[in-house]
């Protein structure tokens, strides 16, 4: 009986030692987890999958790439993203519907492809509202950043950066445009509803076709021009075809890098603060390669030949007037929110 109940006394002996150091370890657990911790370990490991379609080679895409390492780099691998470029995953339009859905968790994407969901960021092809970069990102930072970024919330989505893309201008085999009367009965071929609105108030004929059929277009004479960025000119070698350049910077091209809200929504106050703050940086490299891009693809369209006429600062006015009826329409269609974000665009220009 002694070495019965002895035994029973080694057992449950035993048994609390275990007890206690399971207890031990749940309130060391504790301890390293919460508390005073900080940092982006506090919210544990974070995957995110980030798409966009352009080539990677190019500019926007670089610094995309750049961010998604220095994130993890400086979450020293607690937030990690990976990318999937040149529409491995997702095209230019299932994207965004991707993003609103959590189907995928981040998306650079042309604002062009969000004005369907969210009309007002079709502001930025409103007719000479923002003439230089300087005016540009005054808006985005400012008033109109923040108004556009409501209404891409209210959708479900957090626009983390504004990525520039660059001015929009016109090219054409005709004849030199200097004024607006030189547009008329010129064919040039728009990319979408406000940019066809524009030629048409200018005086143009507006054609509807995808870009990898301007060069043939314009090569056999079906249209006279089109109007796109220097960078795609260039890309493009439009200057084979086209001999005039009018730098109008009537509208202006931007991307912005969309997060699923809930998604967002579920990073720590210190994960969102690295996350936005790799973004920030990336933002402000992307403006100045933008701007730089824009100005090396002119000098070299000059060097393949084409004669070049920038509008002069004093005669955007008349250009403005010119296309007033477009500016009156976008307000028309989108009421208050779309004499809002105009009013925004015109303060940041001054």
């Amino acid at each position: 009986m002694n070495g019965f109940s002895k035994s029973w006394r080694v057992i449950i002996a035993c048994m609390m030692a275990v007890c206690m150091a399971a207890l031990a370890g749940c309130g060391a657990s504790k301890s390293a987890s919460g508390g005073d911790s900080g940092g982006v370990a506090k919210g544990g490991k974070v995957e995110l999958k980030l798409a966009y379609h352009l080539p990677v080679d190019h500019h926007l895409s670089k610094s995309i790439e750049k961010f998604a390492k220095t994130v993890t780099e400086r979450s020293k691998g607690e937030i990690t993203i990976t990318t999937y470029p040149a529409g491995q995953l997702y095209t230019d339009k299932s994207m965004n519907d991707a993003i609103m859905s959590g189907g995928l968790d981040m998306g650079l994407n042309s604002t062009a492809m969000w004005t369907t969901v969210i009309p007002a960021l079709n502001v930025l092809d409103v007719p000479f509202l923002l003439p230089n970069y300087d005016s540009v990102a005054k808006a985005i930072d400012g008033g109109l950043g923040k108004t556009l970024g409501d209404e891409m919330e209210k959708k479900g989505v957090h626009p983390l950066i504004w990525a520039d893309y660059g001015f929009i201008q016109f090219t054409n085999n005709t004849r030199p445009i200097t004024k607006p009367d030189d547009f008329k009965g010129l064919q040039i071929r728009g990319y979408g509803q406000i940019p066809a609105e524009t030629i048409k108030a200018l005086g143009g004929s507006p054609v509807t076709m995808g870009a990898a059929e301007v060069y043939t277009a314009i090569q056999r004479g079906t249209i006279d021009g089109q109007t796109s960025g220097q960078t795609a000119m260039f890309s493009r070698k439009i200057y084979e075809v086209s001999k005039y350049l009018t730098v109008t910077n009537h509208a202006f091209c931007e991307f912005v890098l969309a997060v699923n809200k809930a998604k967002w929504d579920s990073l720590t106050p210190d994960q969102k603060k690295l996350v936005e703050g790799v973004a920030n940086e990336i933002r402000d490299e992307i403006r100045k390669e933008t701007k730089g891009e824009d100005e090396t693809s002119l000098k070299k369209l000059k060097e393949n030949g084409m004669e070049v006429y920038e509008v002069p600062q004093g005669e955007v006015k008349l250009w403005q007037d010119a296309t007033a009826s477009v500016r009156e329409d976008f307000i028309k269609a989108n009421g208050d929110i779309g004499k809002k974000v105009v009013d925004e665009c015109l303060a940041a220009s001054k």
